[in-house]
């Protein structure tokens, strides 16, 4: 069995993330590292738009797009930090966060429960919203997505016009608090699968 398109899509997401990370130290190539991140962001999407259209999903696909999401978006926060363009904390929170929320999704599901859809482990209206809704993931990765192609483009030569510091940050702040918003929820409600490992 060969390696299906949706699920090259997705890893060559990481290879690009990287190399993108890795030129940032390079003023000169700053540029080159928004537009490679702006592409990585749309390869999120396309690797779904191909499973779903060449009829390629499946759970070996959904468990690898959310490790190479993980794994770009911690990347992503670790560098800027290292930067300096973010205080330290901001990937320390994302990181405690996405490892609590992870580990309580893998209890739910070996109870037959899924982080969305149908099957959700979210009981409550309002968590549902908070972690399931559509709403509510999609402003959350477009925060997300637009905190750090702005991130970048506001130490890069070309948009040093636009005055750009300020929003990139407020942007990091505000995927923050949706990130411990989102994840508040899982940890409650997660606390009915911890009592049975007890």
């Amino acid at each position: 069995m060969g390696i299906k398109l949706a699920d090259l899509i997705t890893l060559s997401r990481v290879i690009i993330a990287v190399f993108a990370l890795a030129i940032l130290h390079n003023e000169k190539l700053r540029l080159l590292a928004f537009v490679l991140t702006a592409l990585v962001i749309y390869m999120d999407g396309l690797d779904g738009y191909v499973a779903r259209k060449l009829n390629q999903a499946n759970p070996f696909g959904a468990a690898l797009d959310i490790v190479c999401d993980r794994i770009v978006e911690m990347a992503y926060w670790i560098v800027f930090a290292s930067l300096n363009w973010i205080s330290f904390w901001i990937p320390l929170i994302f990181l405690i966060r996405g490892n609590l929320v992870d580990s309580i999704r893998g209890f739910a599901q070996s109870e037959g429960y899924t982080a969305f859809g149908v099957n959700t482990m979210m009981q409550h209206p309002i968590n549902k919203f908070l972690v399931s809704s559509n709403f509510s993931r999609f402003t959350y990765a477009i925060t997300k997505a637009l905190a750090f192609c702005l991130i970048i483009a506001s130490h890069c030569y070309t948009f040093k016009h636009f005055h750009l510091s300020h929003i990139p940050q407020c942007l990091v702040y505000i995927a923050t608090a949706f990130c411990l918003i989102r994840g508040i929820p899982v940890l409650v409600e997660g606390t009915r699968f911890l009592r049975k490992l007890t």
